[in-house]
């Protein structure tokens, strides 16, 4: 588990500098391997697809990771980051690189130790639904409206499954599977909404903190279902995160075999 001076900390400067004093030999280590995956997926049966764009640091035995907009993370900015201590990451001008760099650190000192749920072995599909029925059970019960920022069908059809209303909002906007227009300003879909689902690419395009700060100020549950800051996120569940699908490097979508995410849940009050 993450010590205490590292829970319910959200702003990634303070956070950063609370990681260097807590584990500083570990934040001292270099990026061993720096690589980014390009990914597209139109799982069978399905007619819409998408694509993923993930940067990923290697720190000791963990990896980093963060989604990136495609082109804003160039090979040589890829490159650079091998060798160069972790730390040092933690001041890149590039926000991605910022949020990998942390990640890594904080997964490699503190491996995860919430709850340990095996998505099962199957093709794309089956994967991808097996993982949004783990997510969005993290919502509980009495949901009825809820803003899903950073749109997966999946996890839109076990909505549905579920009664549950939805407000889709992404921010390449689109349809969903079923026709529905995808919004772009998730700060407009907020009256109404009960709940928030948002994705960790929130974290690397900096659009995490104002639904957060809207959802503690409220009172709404925020889950996050994060590949991008899997371990960074884990500090921010109890300040207006209530529940974490935290998903490590290697994801669900890179092969058919099981794969493994990890749920964190604030403590009742």
């Amino acid at each position: 588990m993450i010590p205490e001076s590292l829970c319910r900390v959200t702003d990634l400067t303070e956070l950063a500098g609370r990681v260097r004093a807590a584990a500083p030999a570990v934040a001292a280590e270099p990026v061993t391997v720096a690589f980014t995956t390009h990914q597209g997926a139109q799982h069978a049966g399905r007619r819409t697809g998408y694509r993923n764009h993930v940067l990923s640091l290697r720190v000791g035995a963990a990896v980093g990771s963060a989604a990136v907009a495609p082109g804003s993370v160039g090979d040589e900015a890829v490159h650079a980051c091998v060798g160069t201590p972790a730390e040092t990451l933690f001041e890149h001008p590039l926000l991605p690189v910022r949020v990998a760099a942390l990640d890594a650190v904080l997964a490699a000192a503190w491996p995860h130790a919430g709850e340990r749920v095996t998505v099962p072995g199957g093709d794309s599909r089956a994967k991808s639904e097996a993982r949004a029925a783990a997510v969005v059970e993290l919502l509980g019960s009495g949901v009825r409206t809820v803003l899903v920022v950073g749109v997966v069908n999946s996890l839109l059809r076990v909505l549905r499954a579920r009664g549950i209303g939805y407000r889709a909002c992404d921010h390449t906007g689109g349809r969903t599977e079923w026709g529905e227009p995808i919004g772009t300003d998730a700060a407009a879909a907020l009256p109404g909404c009960d709940a928030l689902l948002v994705s960790g690419m929130t974290l690397a395009n900096g659009t995490l903190e104002p639904l957060r700060g809207y959802a503690a100020a409220h009172g709404l549950p925020l889950v996050v279902f994060a590949q991008t800051g899997a371990a960074v996120l884990r500090c921010f569940v109890g300040a207006g995160v209530t529940a974490l699908s935290a998903e490590p490097y290697p994801f669900f979508w890179l092969d058919g075999g099981p794969s493994v995410l990890h749920r964190y849940r604030q403590e009742a009050a």
